[in-house]
């Protein structure tokens, strides 16, 4: 809420009116622990816009009734994370053209009474993975099937990727999306079925996007042999609540190359900001925050 601060006269001089002018957040369950906050406000401050970024918790059976009070407080845009990305669709007036061909939506931006749904997650991966490794001609072992994994395989998918494996616990999921990635894409794709133990040896990249490891259920990790694994592997992780995560200890510790979901996680905002905004935020500012955030060293 706007903070106030006045003087002990009457003097207009003496009166001192701090107040936010734009409103963005994000909508999930859980979302309390969400560090996003921290690198939206970095942008905003660096940027000079007087905004503020929440984490709203939202369960499944009220959002359409937060998109209503987003609409009815007029903010600036929100995000959806889980388990929103995909059932906040329908509550929409639009959608560009990445988010109807992943079928998920992360990024909501307000035009006039509409509001148009984007996704930005698969580009915010993609971008992070590119730092490593260019993904065309990689094969890829990907375990889930929401709207992280659909972004994220739709994505590789168009940047070349030879063959993509999804791993899900449902198989109609799991199924649906193949069938997603099938049509008008060259890319080799299959489904396999969650099992007690997943061998990698024919992945060149292997991607956890599914929510296990997440704050608090910091324990909870995919069903990865990783004794499998080597060094020749690149495996990543879209949790970034903690970046390191069990499922990249484990790896790093079988002699893999590990990226944590940080990457990601800034550079979906940054984009986030510049379609609320207009303007480009520093990523490596955004980035610094959440470090600070975790304890780890800045650079």
């Amino acid at each position: 809420m706007p903070e106030s601060r006045q003087g002990t006269n009457n003097d207009s001089s003496d009166q001192e009116v701090n107040f936010i002018e734009g409103l963005t957040a994000v909508f999930g369950s859980p979302v309390a622990e969400n560090p996003t906050i921290l690198m939206m406000d970095a942008a905003f401050q660096e940027l000079g816009l007087t905004w503020r970024y929440l984490n709203i918790e939202v369960p499944a059976e009220n959002l359409e009734a937060a998109v209503e009070g987003a609409k009815a407080m007029n903010f600036k845009g929100f995000n959806l994370t889980i388990p929103h990305k995909v059932a906040v669709i329908d509550l929409l007036d639009e959608l560009g053209e990445a988010a109807r061909k992943i079928g998920a939506v992360n990024c909501v931006i307000p035009e006039g009474k509409r509001l148009i749904g984007r996704n930005t997650d698969g580009k915010g991966f993609l971008q992070s993975l590119q730092e490593l490794t260019d993904p065309k001609g990689k094969r890829i072992l990907m375990f889930g099937a929401g709207g992280a994994a659909r972004a994220i395989s739709t994505e590789l998918a168009l940047a070349g990727a030879a063959a993509i494996t999804i791993v899900n616990r449902s198989n109609e999921r799991g199924r649906g999306l193949v069938d997603r990635l099938v049509y008008g894409s060259s890319v080799e794709v299959d489904f396999m079925p969650w099992q007690e133990s997943v061998r990698p040896e024919k992945a060149d990249i292997v991607i956890n996007a599914t929510s296990m490891g997440l704050y608090p259920e910091v324990d909870r990790v995919p069903p990865l042999d990783f004794s499998s694994l080597s060094k020749d592997q690149i495996v990543a992780d879209v949790i970034p609540n903690p970046p390191s995560t069990k499922f990249l200890a484990r790896a790093k510790e079988a002699g893999a190359v590990t990226l944590d979901g940080l990457g990601m996680l800034v550079n979906q905002g940054r984009v986030n900001v510049e379609y609320w905004s207009g303007k480009t935020p520093d990523a490596v500012r955004m980035r610094a925050a959440l470090e600070d955030f975790f304890g780890k060293a800045s650079g």
